[in-house]
């Protein structure tokens, strides 16, 4: 008997969205096929499925001994987020290698179906770093008598969601730097940055309205730029490992001294980036709104505004809520408004309601003869009298103080 050879061994996932990319989040269910194609009859011992989901970090710094002496320390660190296995086919013993206990598969293609399910619990959104990543992946094996085993890894995508819509994230960020710079002893004016920017939550693809006054009182000539930011940490046994990387940047006009410039929603585009990653133990990974000023031979001044990448994006409820919200904080701080110290009277019942309209509203109508002739007594004149009846006047003293209200205890003075 000639035995047939294995011509191809693939995985498919069957894809949640219309990208045809299999990409998930935590409690979806991940299913596929594993495509077995033959030529000619195979026996088989199993094929096996292994899902796995972990985030693994590494990295090596060089120490000093003493004189002469260098050594390496390693610094790894791994989290496991699942760990599944299944047979598709056969049994789960690999060593037992005996004529008994064999599938035969003829020649041509097969699928074999595979489901399971990811934790409910928060996964980390699949990330590739310079130190460190996270990565979901279904690996098959076909398992043959005598020879070794076939082995195919694919990975797949997670994404722990982050809504930008909720109230922490649609909040302004803001923030106001001077600096005031010395050669020898002799001082130049300072230099001024205010900076804004409308909420801290962004999507990929939107781009961020910049709302900031430069102000040069100094003898130099000034840049005004602004940069984003990705910081990559990663954690193991103790030390920390940073990565900061350029994602977008924009450079405004040179400005001599004494001149102002401003910037009234200069917009600077996300590109594609990968979401923040808050929730993992040992990869990190945030972004930040850099706005500063390039001072040449000086230090440069600069603002920091934190950024989250999310993955859904913003409603357009929460836009205008934002909106508002941050227009409203604006003309509080800008035009110092505040509120009455003690609220106005409302107006008398007289201003609002004429007599003549009281009398109007007590005649009776002829559609409710019926409604009148069945409720006819002191109760229905009780409820006709008390519709109109003016309010009690305004007061700031209880008209009708409740007498134990006088033993109680008083609540002390802020």
């Amino acid at each position: 008997m000639v035995l047939g050879k294995v011509k191809s061994l693939t995985i498919s996932f069957d894809c949640l969205n219309d990208s045809h990319v299999p990409v998930y989040s935590s409690g979806d269910t991940v299913s596929g096929r594993v495509s077995l194609e033959v030529t000619g009859e195979i026996r088989v011992r199993s094929l096996k499925i292994h899902a796995r989901g972990h985030a693994k970090v590494r990295w090596t710094e060089s120490r000093n001994a003493g004189s002469n002496t260098a050594y390496t320390q390693n610094y790894t660190e791994e989290v496991e987020y699942f760990n599944h296995k299944d047979i598709l086919i056969g049994h789960e013993r690999d060593d037992d290698n005996s004529e008994e206990g064999f599938n035969t598969i003829p020649s041509g293609r097969h699928e074999y179906a595979f489901s399971f399910e990811l934790p409910q619990t928060p996964l980390a959104t699949s990330f590739e770093g310079r130190h460190g990543s996270v990565r979901y992946w279904v690996k098959a094996e076909l398992h043959r008598p005598w020879l070794l085993p076939v082995k195919l890894k694919k990975e797949f995508t997670v994404f722990e969601h982050i809504d930008i819509n909720t109230p922490s994230l649609l909040s302004p960020q803001a923030g106001t730097k001077e600096k005031t710079l010395c050669c020898w002893f002799c001082t130049s004016g300072p230099i001024s940055l205010s900076a804004k920017i409308e909420r801290k939550g962004y999507t990929p693809g939107e781009s961020i309205q910049i709302f900031a006054e430069v102000e040069n009182c100094s003898s130099r000539m000034v840049v005004p730029k602004a940069a984003i930011y990705q910081t990559q940490a990663f954690y193991a046994k103790g030390k920390m490992k940073e990565v900061k990387q350029l994602v977008a940047n924009l450079r405004g006009e040179s400005l001599s001294s004494g001149k102002t410039e401003t910037w009234n929603g200069k917009l600077l585009k996300i590109p594609p980036v990968s979401p923040s990653i808050l929730d993992c133990s040992i990869i990190r990974v945030e972004y930040s709104l850099m706005v500063y000023v390039d001072i040449p031979g000086a230090m440069d001044l600069f603002l920091n505004l934190p950024l989250v990448i999310g993955t859904i994006p913003l409603h357009p409820f929460g836009s205008r809520t934002s909106s508002v919200s941050s227009q409203c904080s604006m003309n509080m701080n800008w035009l110092g408004l505040s509120l009455p110290e003690r609220p106005e009277a409302p107006p008398s019942y007289a201003e609002v309601v004429t007599e003549e309209q009281r009398r109007n509203n007590l005649a009776p109508v002829n559609a409710c003869d019926d409604f009148e002739r069945a409720f006819q007594g002191p109760l229905f004149a009780y409820i006709q009298e008390f519709r109109f009846l003016p309010p009690p006047l305004y007061s700031e003293i209880d008209p009708n103080p409740d007498p134990s209200a006088d033993d109680r205890p008083s609540c002390p003075s802020r």
